[in-house]
Order: C-alpha cells, then sequence, then structure tokens
C-alpha cells in the first residue's frame, strides 16, 4: 500500500523568539497595570489597558517617525 504526498500537511513554523517575547512583556504589562489599581473593575481595566499597549506604542512610534 503506497502513501498518497497530496494528503500530507506540513506546518512551518518560523517565528522564533518574538512570540515568546511579545508574551512576556504583555504579562510584564498585565503585571505593571495590575500594580497600580486596586478593586475588582479596575483590574479588568488593566488587564484591557494590557491587551491594547502594544497597538498603542506602535501607533506612537509611527506618529514620532513621521509614518
Amino acid at each position: 500500500m503506497t502513501k498518497n504526498n497530496k494528503s500530507l500537511v506540513t506546518v512551518n513554523k518560523t517565528e522564533g523568539m518574538s512570540g515568546f517575547v511579545f508574551f512576556l512583556s504583555w504579562v510584564g504589562a498585565v503585571v505593571y497595570f495590575v500594580g497600580q489599581v486596586d478593586g475588582f473593575w479596575n483590574v479588568i481595566l488593566a488587564f484591557l489597558k494590557a491587551c491594547v499597549w502594544p497597538a498603542i506604542v506602535t501607533y506612537r512610534v509611527l506618529d514620532l517617525l513621521n509614518l
């Protein structure tokens, strides 16, 4: 019995360490923002801030570079 090569699926992952670095920086942002507040809803807001801070930083950097 021969194998059909068309049914094979190859997965190439080329992110390297960038995914881990992004995750580690996100965890650091969560710790920083949560450490600044008290109360349940403020912790939820701090978590949401940590989720969107990369977009804000990217916008500010591009704005400073006039791109």
